[in-house]
């Protein structure tokens, strides 16, 4: 075929290789791909009847036309040498007819040329010894890339993902169509049809990753993601309910011949138009796309489900009322007081970390879980409650009385809960009811375990998700442990408490407070004789440390310096200074063997 735009479509191309039948039988053996990319470079050189227009023109607007164009080589090689000499002998063949080009007013010279070689090998083979590559530069005009795939199924997924690289497309997996059974026209079916559009259509998507990761998923069968958007069911709605429309582009079906295809086309085609429907991560749905049919071609409408681009970006420090109000605007700056950059004398050149680096690891490290809006956080917003847990955290090491604290707050958090107390919801102008008390502190609970997790960096950080995790009778599934009994959780409150008392003769009357509200409003009260506690999750290494960091009572005075008696243990002298003080008998001995 020509460039001609009657020719560059697919009915022409599936009739003209329909026509060309089965090849024949050849006596010679010269089956060379050699020709095939001859005739590529050849074609290439013929002008487009745009490039044609742009290069006679003899307006002011006439510029220089730049030729660049992609072949794509489905060959079998043996090994790496074989693609190699492809790659050498395409760049020789361009070189070639350049020259021819620059001579001629008929051709244009090849100013870029990208070849794509797709080696295709029998599927009773595991590997093959050519090794695919991604896109190097061989020279300042060609460029090339190598992919592999088995003669039957990978071929066509192969080519599918290359198309969406090539000419910057994604996937749209529309879901759900509802669709009549050919043997049973009263009962329907859901159908699933894979469109292909402009990667542009999906911006809006884009800009909130924790919903985008619910709706794209990997293609079965292929090495691309798709977007899955459900078909929705057509209602009635005001003006006001109608999302605007941002942008368009036109689609193609992938399958084009299935019969779910077909009738997704002509449903759209007919003067229908479906709405595309996106589960959001909160359970919700939004409509983010259109199906509809202009003057014949189908295009996907990309629906605006934020706020307006034609509005003004609202202040962050907006009052109650306005439509950005929830940052949490005081927590940043104290984190911005926190973590000041200041000129840091300049190491020895041994130094694994420059400056910049080692901010950078400090800043992905702190914020590994940091919410940046009050509504998407429970734990951040009731700190009397959850503080020094969420700062110790943190900390790159852990102390046992920090240790202990954290453990206080997750105490405290359990009380609450069974005195049915609820948390306090913050205000960010929102309207209605809050959630439930219940609903509550299922969020706080989940939210405070992801926290843990995310800062589980040493054994002192996992003692404090043990803690939660026992408390809440959850079974670690990365920690394969058993479980402590309620008496060790009473047994680490009294520790705290003499901890406290020994530091300062008297505990504070926060301390105080604070160890009362945990032994009393706790449910881990001491349980009945008739209730069995839960085992607690506890590995081989934290036994192990626990065994070796056992708190060991110190030796009597007598022990130290009692005399040994050979295999009969050891003497010491009772009473040692009472004879000298109060004058009295000779003392008397005690065997402490």
């Amino acid at each position: 075929n020509e460039w001609s735009t009657s020719q560059q479509n697919t009915s022409f191309l599936l009739n003209a290789l329909s026509s060309v039948g089965v090849p024949p039988r050849a006596s010679s053996g010269d089956f060379s791909i050699v020709h095939g990319l001859q005739r590529a470079v050849q074609a290439m050189c013929e002008c487009s009847e745009a490039q044609h227009e742009k290069r006679t023109a003899l307006n002011e607007n006439a510029t220089k036309v730049l030729n660049r164009g992609r072949v794509i080589c489905l060959t079998s090689a043996r090994d790496n040498a074989s693609i190699k000499s492809l790659e050498e002998i395409f760049q020789r063949e361009l070189v070639q007819a350049n020259k021819v080009a620059a001579a001629s007013d008929h051709l244009i010279p090849v100013h870029h040329c990208h070849l794509v070689i797709l080696n295709v090998y029998p599927n009773n083979m595991d590997a093959v010894a050519v090794t695919p590559h991604p896109v190097i530069n061989i020279s300042n005009m060609l460029s090339a890339e190598v992919h592999c795939a088995k003669a039957a199924g990978q071929v066509a997924s192969r080519l599918s993902h290359l198309i969406l690289s090539h000419y910057d497309l994604a996937s749209t997996t529309v879901t759900g169509i509802p669709m009549k059974e050919e043997q049973n026209a009263s009962s329907s079916a859901n159908y699933d049809v894979e469109i292909f559009h402009s990667s542009q259509a999906h911006t809006t998507l884009l800009g909130n990753a924790a919903d985008t990761a619910i709706v794209k998923t990997q293609k079965e069968g292929a090495d691309y993601e798709t977007v899955t958007l459900k078909w929705c069911t057509p209602r009635g709605m005001s003006p006001s309910e109608v999302h605007n429309c941002t942008s368009m582009f036109r689609i193609t079906p992938v399958d084009v011949n299935s019969r779910p295809s077909s009738c997704l086309i002509n449903f759209l085609l007919n003067g229908r138009s479906v709405m595309l429907e996106m589960v959001r991560r909160g359970g919700g749905k939004v409509m983010s796309h259109l199906l509809a049919a202009h003057g014949g071609e189908i295009f996907i409408h990309s629906l605006g489900t934020g706020r307006s681009i034609l509005e003004d970006p609202p202040s962050i420090s907006e009052g109650c009322g306005g439509r950005v109000t929830d940052y949490r605007i005081t927590d940043f700056g104290i984190f911005m007081q926190q973590n000041k950059i200041v000129p840091i004398r300049r190491k020895d050149k041994g130094s694994v970390l420059s400056p910049n680096a080692m901010v950078k690891a400090r800043l992905e490290k702190l914020t590994k879980y940091w919410p940046i809006t009050i509504s998407s956080t429970c734990i951040f917003n009731f700190k009397q409650y959850t503080e020094p847990l969420l700062s110790l955290m943190v900390k790159d090491v852990l102390t046992e009385e920090e240790v202990i604290q954290c453990k206080q707050c997750i105490y405290s958090l359990i009380g609450l809960e069974a005195k049915h107390e609820p948390l306090p919801t913050p205000n960010i102008g929102q309207r209605g009811k809050g959630p439930k008390r219940e609903e509550q502190y299922r969020q706080m609970w989940t939210e405070l375990e992801t926290y843990l997790r995310a800062y589980s960096q040493t054994d002192q950080h996992t003692k404090v998700l043990h803690c939660l995790l026992e408390c809440r009778n959850k079974d670690d599934d990365k920690i394969k442990v058993d479980k402590v009994e309620t008496n060790h959780v009473l047994r680490e409150i009294e520790v705290s408490k003499d901890s406290s008392c020994s530091r300062s003769g008297t505990p504070t009357p926060m301390e105080r407070a604070s160890v009362i509200r945990a032994t009393t409003d706790s449910p881990l009260s001491p349980p009945l004789q008739s209730s069995k506690a839960k085992p607690y999750p506890r590995s081989i290494l934290d036994i192990w440390i626990a065994r070796n960091t056992k708190p060991k009572r110190p030796p009597f005075f007598g022990q130290l310096s009692a005399e040994p008696l050979g295999n009969k243990g050891s003497i010491a002298r009772l009473y040692p200074n009472l004879k000298s003080e109060m004058n009295t008998s000779a003392p008397s001995a005690m065997d402490t063997s």
